[in-house]
């Protein structure tokens, strides 16, 4: 029987907004949140300073995203981090930025994706919100090294940034 995954999450700087997805889908002609069609979406509070949580194992995603933004808004360091269930693994360090700072139990992070996945011949690439969207980034990743299916049709994208959207550089 397979471990749980349990993330610890210890937020170093204060952010407005942080979420954590189970990716399965991707939409590919959406970015930020969107982009992962119909997430799992465990609850994370962003007021809190430290906090764990033991995710399902029951028919695990794709992978997971975790995804923060600072208070006041700096693109610089919106956190990001990426990670995949792994029996008996552990890794501890920055989300992309000092400011949140994860320990993986049963996990590793996902690492080698970025704008170089977003493929030469999507006219998506040419749109800056696309192009520097780590969230769109990670989701063509996913779609070359896990054969990420594409959200369900009837998939409806969040609208308020208490439903998951994620600011994008503009």
């Amino acid at each position: 029987m397979s471990e749980r995954i349990r993330i610890e999450i210890e937020s170093r700087t204060r952010y407005h907004i942080m979420w954590l997805a189970g990716v399965r889908h991707v939409a590919l002609d959406q970015h930020c949140l969107r982009g992962f069609g119909q997430p799992d979406r465990p609850r994370v509070d962003v007021r809190r300073r430290h906090q764990s949580l033991e995710l399902p194992q029951e028919n695990p995603p794709l992978a997971w995203y975790l995804c923060a933004l600072p208070t006041p808004w700096n693109w610089s360091q919106n956190a990001h981090l990426t990670f995949e269930g792994a029996e008996g693994e552990q890794w501890e360090g920055p989300a992309l930025v000092p400011g949140l700072h994860v320990r993986l139990e049963n996990a590793r992070p996902i690492t080698g994706w970025g704008e170089h996945n977003i493929p030469a011949s999507e006219p998506r690439r040419n749109s800056v919100r696309f192009r520097t969207c780590r969230n769109y980034q990670f989701a063509w990743w996913l779609r070359a090294h896990r054969d990420a299916p594409d959200a369900p049709p009837e998939y409806v994208p969040p609208k308020r940034p208490d439903e998951g959207e994620q600011m994008a550089l503009m």
